[in-house]
């Protein structure tokens, strides 16, 4: 039933911005076409210079980054010109195709002081049809994203379909991602519709076939399983998968299908040809020198 648990690391994507990372797994690259999660936060005690939480401005290819907030808030800045603040409940979907760069920075010192800033970024691997096309940013609002409520039970769909929701947030292939929060003594069952499935723990902890999880752990199944999730006290899980896309292979923030492909964005990067946020291209994140190869666990750690 259940076909591997992976436990979180610790890692960095800034100078003061911890997170636990749960995918990439060496045991298990992907679940569905979601390659990359990462859980930053919760954050209550800031730095005295907080732009030392600041993600500078760094390149992708080949996926999409799906950024979720619990609490605080986030602005976003990217090569198309985008400037966008995300706040709790809200999607940034930002596909970069055959290459974007952005930025996340916490500029809002009355945002930081007023709550937890507590975040959850993925990212979905493109189709081989979509891996070059133009990049693109669309950030969606609570009201676009729907929520069910049954006894014990809240959730919302971040992306995809699932339990007969879906909704407008534009994907490019077929998956399923969802906010859900149980009560204490709660059942709950994974959507069937999808080959590969799999949760993380955000809070809490839940029961699976007399088995007890807590925060921090992903569980995955194997196809057609279904198991009874049962919440042993308050939870918040994210609900992840979808149809497998095929093998990919990963580097730092680079993504692709084809090995080549990555050498030619790390190129690509170093000489200025993905282009640098406009309102924010004062400074970046250069190339990390590293000798592996994109078929090799990914080292140094990628960053969000």
């Amino acid at each position: 039933m259940i076909d591997i648990v992976i436990e979180a690391r610790n890692a960095a994507i800034s100078g003061s911005m911890k997170v636990k990372r749960i995918l990439p797994f060496r045991l298990r690259r992907m679940v569905g076409p979601f390659i990359f999660m990462d859980h930053a936060g919760p954050i209550k005690d800031f730095p005295s210079n907080p732009s030392s939480l600041d993600v500078l401005p760094h390149p992708h290819i080949g996926l999409s980054t799906v950024s979720y907030l619990f609490g605080g808030q986030v602005t976003h800045r990217d090569s198309l010109g985008v400037e966008q603040i995300i706040r709790p409940g809200e999607v940034n979907w930002m596909t970069a195709g055959k290459g974007i760069s952005h930025s996340e920075r916490f500029e809002d010192p009355s945002a930081l002081k007023g709550g937890e800033l507590e975040m959850i970024q993925t990212w979905v691997a493109l189709p081989e049809k979509d891996e070059e096309s133009n990049p693109s940013f669309n950030n969606y609002k609570p009201d676009k994203l729907p929520i069910f409520m049954d006894s014990g039970v809240w959730m919302r769909l971040i992306a995809g379909t699932a339990y007969g929701l879906n909704n407008d947030v534009k994907t490019n292939s077929s998956l399923f991602y969802l906010h859900v929060v149980l009560k204490q003594g709660a059942r709950f069952g994974l959507p069937k519709e999808h080959s590969e499935r799999g949760f993380y723990i955000a809070k809490g902890s839940v029961e699976v076939s007399g088995n007890f999880y807590h925060a921090g752990q992903m569980l995955v199944f194997t196809q057609g399983a279904d198991p009874v999730i049962l919440a042993k006290e308050n939870s918040t899980l994210m609900l992840l998968g979808g149809e497998p896309l095929g093998e990919r292979f990963i580097w730092w923030n680079f993504v692709s299908s084809r090995k080549e492909r990555i050498e030619q964005a790390k190129e690509d990067w170093k000489q200025g040809r993905i282009l640098l946020p406009p309102a924010d291209n004062h400074e970046f994140i250069p190339l990390p020198e590293d000798k592996s190869r994109p078929s090799e666990p990914p080292r140094p750690e990628p960053l969000s």
